[in-house]
């Protein structure tokens, strides 16, 4: 395994430097809590779209998608594509209320829509995602790949190392900071992840066929098999995207991007810029790790395949530049999760037991939430080593745990029937049942891929709202249904949603060309 060189420790040197300086500047605007958690509203679209795109392609992605891909072949590149329609989608219906009801946090629409007990329930789950999953996960990810290249550090510690730096600058800089980082950030993993994709490639001169050659065609495919363990077709239909869904518009950790933008415009050209680069993942990503089948076959955990790839093949600077978007995908994914937990714990759990709290004084309580959460993770994190991989980590809790929550907020959205308590008493079930199934899975009992279970828990919710709101019978008031009511809601321009299909379209062609 190669060694850094000096210009490698250069390299990674002046990403550190850079990200500093920029937390610094940010860090100068910070005077109240709509700064700190919302970056004063005024995020334009190449921030937000950059930002969206840095705090999803984290470390858990660069490690877990050619893990993944290694071990069963392009399929998991699924994950992406499907998030460009997730964000159109979310950019025709979702967006436009966001930026319209001037909401600081996701569950705060709940409120609106149905009560105080559906934000809090929804908060409650996307802190302990946020923290379990987006921020224990980056951690880890990022320390597994540091302890190859500096083989004395061990992985607790190294955890701890990383969760202080991102903690720091979060607590510091808000969500300005956050963001400008993660453009930054965006820039330098994208740089990284080409140059280690042309590096790999160069290993089959630059040969589709000789890389079809060298593996199995099914692995190249997109679309597999109902009786695919990875991740069958009818799976990418029902489940993928309900997953997307929660993951790009109720996640905190993800939406507060478009919340903090300056308006409709700058949001919606911001979403279309992720949904696009969403779709470069599976070249930059998940064809390294298909290719790396015939490359190794001696490596003992799946989540070695992409430190593996950069020792072997990154030659010298390069590889320090790789492992700047490595440190890049950590810190937009740890600053992005640390950020929103923060924001939910102030605003939707601090805040109205503690109403006469002024906007400083939130932004104080803010950083302090900040800092204890990130040691919570860090905590956390060195137990994901005892998980099969990191990507089913990731998205099997997400499977059990969100379905029924995104069934509740779209009949929210679009349905005028559902009051309250049946929202709330579906909700419930759906996780219910979701736990019970969950125990039956590990015991053997239940063998249904997750991402079926995660369409089956959604329909699950969706018919049990209407069956307790027959119960119940409490029909939503006026002012329920007024915080989604599409008159209120801000209108499209013509050529977001001319672009918006126009990415739809090209999203399709590229799922038909790997078919």
């Amino acid at each position: 395994m190669s060694a850094l060189h000096l210009l490698d420790y250069a390299v990674l040197g002046i990403y550190v430097i850079v990200v500093i300086v920029v937390c610094l500047r940010a860090a100068r605007r910070v005077p109240n809590a709509d700064e700190l958690f919302l970056a004063g509203r005024t995020l334009g679209a190449g921030v937000v779209g950059l930002s969206l795109f840095a705090s999803n392609i984290s470390s858990t992605t660069l490690i877990g998608l050619p893990g993944a891909a290694w071990e069963s072949g392009i399929s998991v590149a699924n994950y992406e594509w499907m998030a460009a329609l997730v964000l159109i989608f979310s950019l025709f219906f979702v967006v436009p209320v966001f930026i319209g009801s001037r909401i600081r946090t996701v569950p705060e629409l709940l409120e609106r829509r149905f009560d105080a007990r559906m934000r809090k329930y929804l908060s409650g789950v996307t802190i302990f995602l946020s923290i379990a999953l987006d921020t224990a996960g980056s951690l880890y990810a990022g320390a597994l790949v540091l302890a190859m290249f500096f083989p004395t550090l061990s992985l607790a510690p190294t955890c701890a190392l990383i969760a202080v730096f991102a903690g720091l600058y979060t607590a510091a800089g808000g969500l300005r900071a956050v963001a400008y980082t993660d453009v930054i950030q965006s820039i330098v993993l994208l740089a990284g992840s080409l140059l280690l994709f042309v590096m790999v490639f160069g290993e089959f001169n630059y040969s589709w066929s000789a890389v079809k050659a060298a593996v199995d065609p099914e692995r190249l495919s997109l679309i597999r098999p109902l009786d695919d363990p990875a991740l069958p077709w009818l799976g990418t239909i029902v489940g993928l995207p309900i997953l997307g869904f929660y993951y790009w518009t109720m996640n905190q950790y993800v939406s507060q991007r478009l919340l903090g933008a300056r308006d409709l415009t700058a949001a919606g050209r911001g979403a279309l810029i992720a949904a696009a680069l969403k779709l470069l993942p599976l070249f930059l990503m998940v064809l390294p790790g298909v290719m790396a089948i015939a490359l190794f076959d001696d490596l003992e955990r799946a989540d070695l395949v992409f430190p593996r790839l950069v020792s072997e093949y990154a030659p010298i600077g390069v590889a320090g530049l790789i492992l700047s978007g490595l440190l890049a995908a950590i810190m937009s994914s740890i600053d992005s999760a640390l950020n929103s937990a923060s924001t939910l714990i102030t605003l939707d759990f601090v805040k109205p037991r503690r109403p006469a709290m002024d906007s400083r004084q939130m932004a104080r309580m803010g950083r302090a939430f900040t800092l204890c959460l990130v040691a919570i993770a860090a905590l956390w994190a060195p137990m994901i080593k005892t998980f099969p991989g990191l990507f089913a980590y990731l998205q099997q809790t997400f499977a059990y745990v969100t379905p029924p929550l995104v069934a509740v907020f779209l009949l929210g959205l679009f349905d005028r029937r559902i009051g309250a308590r049946a929202a709330l008493y579906a909700t419930v079930t759906g996780h219910a049942v979701s736990a019970a199934w969950f125990v039956a899975s590990q015991l053997g009992w239940a063998t249904l891929h997750f991402t079926l279970v995660a369409g089956c828990l959604f329909g699950l919710t969706f018919g049990a709202a209407f069956v307790w709101q027959r119960v119940i019978g409490q029909m939503p008031s006026a002012a329920q249904l007024g915080a989604v009511d599409p008159s209120r809601v801000p209108a499209l321009s013509p050529g977001l949603r001319y672009a918006g299909w126009v990415l739809a379209a090209a999203t399709v062609l590229l799922v038909l060309s790997f078919w």
